[in-house]
Formats: structure tokens, sequence, C-alpha cells
């Protein structure tokens, strides 16, 4: 048998069979690629040049739009590669910087989420300590603490996917290196190991659940003593788009890789994988600049001034 001493590459799955279709599949990701780009971009210049949006809030939501930014760089510009010029091969340390790069990010998103919903729940609940607790030295430690998290998550979970021996030949099931495809290439039984895997992940995951399940429970208990329709309407513009970013990132990473293997199947993991992985970094922008009156002025002052430069 071999091992994965012995593999130089890994493959990726191809998303077409016909050339057509390949090329459509590049057009559709470049399409994607480039609104993510775009959209991230516009948003972490409003966000640096306004004034007004210098507070913790939108300090943690430029730091989740760098997240973003760098998640869905991990991934697609290497689908749209093998689709353009119809490959499929990722070298092995390729592979595994990719997985780590793509660990990191995803885990310091989700960690950043969390912390965010510890902001709201400052600035709804009690807003009189928000200045104490929430000053410009803690919320650098917090961010930091997310992305340290991912970090370590990272190293963690890619040193113990790329220790195990593979001997079920080099094909990854996906259109990225992850961790559920990778796995199933191991000729040992390690199942100490992928428990402890679970774990790990299922212990990270409900405790960040819990705390921003626990923190909207008191928001929303909040929110609703607030005498002021507009307030409360406010509140809620500021609660709900990021209650929409979590919950399509938990159940997507839930269903990717907890569903039962009898429903497991090359197309369906695709696209649950194409879900957690390029949608939430494409769509979060949308999501939160929808909702945000503020952040919707400094982009719509942010777009304006370039008007000018461009008659």
């Amino acid at each position: 048998m071999s091992n994965s001493s012995s593999f130089t590459e890994f493959l990726l799955l191809a998303f077409a069979d016909t050339r057509e279709l390949q090329l459509l599949t590049f057009w559709l990701f470049l399409g994607i690629y480039l609104a993510a780009i775009l959209a991230n971009s516009l948003i972490i210049t409003a966000i640096a040049c306004d004034h007004r949006l210098h507070t913790p809030m939108y300090f943690f939501l430029l730091s989740l739009t760098l997240l973003d930014l760098s998640c869905i760089s991990t991934t697609v510009p290497k689908a749209m590669a093998n689709s353009l010029w119809d490959i499929r091969a990722i070298s092995y340390m390729g592979c595994a910087v990719q997985l780590f790069f793509f660990l990191f990010l995803i885990t310091a998103e989700y960690c950043l989420l969390t912390i965010m919903a510890y902001d709201r729940y400052i600035a709804i609940c009690k807003p009189l300590h928000y200045g104490t607790l929430l000053g410009s030295r803690a919320c650098v430690h917090m961010a930091a603490a997310a992305w340290g998290t991912g970090f370590l998550y990272a190293v963690l979970h890619t040193a113990n996917t790329f220790s195990v021996p593979l001997c079920k030949g080099n094909a990854v099931n996906q259109f990225f290196c992850e961790i559920p495809q990778i796995l199933k290439l191991s000729c040992s039984h390690s199942y100490l190991r992928k428990v402890g895997l679970l774990l790990v992940s299922a212990c990270l995951a409900f405790g960040c659940f819990v705390f921003i399940v626990v923190s909207h429970v008191e928001i929303f208990r909040a929110v609703l003593r607030i005498p002021s329709k507009q307030g409360r309407h406010k509140a809620f513009s500021t609660c709900l788009p990021h209650l929409t970013i979590v919950s399509l990132l938990i159940s997507t990473g839930i269903f990717a890789n907890l569903k039962p293997p009898s429903t497991s199947s090359p197309s369906l993991d695709l696209v649950v994988s194409f879900l957690y992985s390029v949608v939430p970094p494409a769509v979060n922008p949308l999501i939160y600049s929808m909702r945000n009156q503020e952040l919707k002025d400094a982009l719509k002052k942010l777009i304006q001034s370039f008007i000018p430069l461009q008659k």
C-alpha cells in the first residue's frame, strides 16, 4: 500500500466534464470573486475613511471583512484556475497550505462573530458601560484572540489531518482541500484521532453558538423594552444581519461535516461546501449594508467622492 509520503499531489473534484461547462464555471467564479473583492473593499475603505464609523462595532466589522476577503481568496482562485486550464492537480504542500489558511480564516471569523454578539449585547443591554468594557485596547485584544484561536485551531487540525497515512488514492472529492474528504483517503482506522478532532471542533463551535444565542436572547428582551419605535428599529437593524450570517455559516458548516454518509454524494458535497466557503464572504457585505443606515451613508459618500474623478 502506498502512503501519504509517496504523494506529490492531490486531485481535486472537477466542477464539470465538458469544456463549455468548465468555462461557464470559470466565469461564474470570476464574477462572484470580483463582486466579493469589490464589496468587501468598499466596506473596508468606507470604515477606514469615515471617522463616524471608528467605533468598536465597525472595528470588528472591518476585521470580519478582512477575514472574508482572505477566506474567499484561499479557495476560489485555485478553482478558477482548474476550470480555466482543465486541470485538477494541487501539490501536497499546496493542499496543506490551503487547508491551513481556510481553517484559520473560517475559525477566526466564527470567533469574531461571537465577539460581535458580545459587542451588541453591551451596546444594547449595558450602554453606560460600553466605553469602559469596549475600549480600543480591549477591542484589539479581543480581535487578536479571535485570530489567535483560528491560528491554533488550524495548526492542530492541519497537523492532525496530514499526519494520517493515506492509501486510498489521492482524489479529493471536493473543489478545495477539506478535512473530511482527506480523511476518507486514510488507510488507518484512527477513530480516536477522528473523535478527538470532532470533540475539539464541537466544543469550540457549541461554546460560541451558546454564547451567541444567549447574547441575542438578552438583546431581544432589552429591545422589546425600548419605548421608541425608532430605537427598536435601530437596535434590530444592527443585530439581524449578524444573526443571518451566523445562521448561514453554522447551518452549512454543520451539514457539511455532520451529514449522514448515506446522504453523501460528490455533487451534494460540492454544493454544501460552496455554500459555507464561498457564499458567506460574498454576501456578508450585502447583508450588513442593507439594514445599516450609517454604513449605507458612508458607502454612498465614498462612491460619490469618486464620481467627479470619472468625468
